[in-house]
């Protein structure tokens, strides 16, 4: 979760999930997924599995210019179905592509009436807490500083709050600001992308979920159980007549026998590069393994909904 160029390119593509028997495995180990939706939530509610997930984050929830939020009663429905499965749900501000002016609601002279117009919007529709998915040059000297301010006021309130984060900028964040995360969604992906052409290959391959783990937890000193490992449902092509970027569903659709492999190779020599099941159970395997608080997921709706599902493949190997 980048440039907009990013965010519009994984945020075009769209898939549904088939209904799973409810999980017996680790309580403790969480299953987040980001529900992506620009405005229809009411489609995204449909297409969550409420058996599989435990956390779900709503990407994305922006302000106005003034930092003001509009209601929405697709939140009460969201909260309320959340609540019923004993799911933890979460607003997510930021993201790959935020609007312009964010990056004036977190400096000092609007810092604090942003704050307390988010914790209004948490408060006023139960929300568990609040997903900071400030990215790229919103880490910077005005981040911490809001961060730190809002999280006084969200554990004033008895709410949480996370972080979605990548590796490659870690170091900007000092570790007194890390430390007030309650959790940390590792985007583990996008190591290469459609922005950068001239680097193809996978942009989310297991080594790189084993260096991210590594940098959060032993370099930083991050709790394990405090961290969740990003999987990406999504793919990216590089060269002649490869999509630029598609969902698992879309690949799915597009390549049968593509759930075998981690890419495929279009007629005209192009590469398609994405996780297949076998990686992304790899990948839970590791989250396991080292001891996480679980994986992370964008996005909710990009999975195939069928035999060839990412999320059944997560559900398999907790079992």
């Amino acid at each position: 979760m980048l440039i907009r160029l990013i965010i519009t390119i994984i945020g075009f593509f769209s898939c549904s999930i088939a209904p799973m028997e409810v999980m017996d495995s680790d309580p403790d180990f969480k299953v987040l997924g980001y529900l992506y939706s620009e405005d229809d939530w009411e489609q995204g509610l449909r297409e969550v599995d409420w058996s599989v997930y435990t956390d779900i984050n709503l990407a994305f929830i922006q302000p106005d210019h003034q930092g003001n939020f509009e209601g929405n009663e697709a939140y009460e429905k969201l909260v309320k179905k959340a609540r019923e499965h004993g799911v933890r749900i979460f607003i997510s501000i930021g993201g790959g592509g935020p609007p312009e002016y964010l990056a004036d609601l977190i400096k000092p002279d609007n810092r604090d009436h942003w704050v307390e117009d988010i914790v209004e919007l948490v408060l006023a529709y139960d929300f568990d807490g609040v997903d900071v998915d400030l990215e790229n040059n919103l880490i910077n000297e005005n981040y911490a500083p809001f961060v730190k301010a809002l999280s006084t006021e969200l554990k004033r309130s008895g709410k949480l709050m996370t972080a979605a984060l990548a590796t490659w900028n870690g170091d900007k964040i000092p570790d007194e600001v890390l430390a007030l995360y309650d959790q940390i969604n590792i985007m583990s992906y996008d190591a290469t992308g459609p922005w950068d052409l001239d680097l193809p290959g996978q942009h989310s391959p297991y080594e790189m979920a084993e260096e991210d783990i590594h940098y959060y937890h032993v370099q930083r000193g991050i709790p394990a159980e405090k961290l969740l490992l990003g999987l990406p449902f999504y793919g990216y092509g590089f060269g002649p007549g490869a999509h630029r970027g598609l969902w698992y569903k879309q690949i799915i659709e597009a390549f049968p026998g593509a759930y075998l492999q981690d890419s495929v190779v279009y007629p005209d020599g192009g590469v398609l590069y994405y996780n297949s099941q076998e990686l992304i159970k790899r990948k839970t395997a590791l989250a396991k393994a080292r001891g996480l608080g679980g994986v992370m997921v964008w996005h909710v709706q990009a999975d195939s909904p069928d035999e060839f599902s990412l999320l059944a493949a997560i559900k398999e190997e907790l079992q």
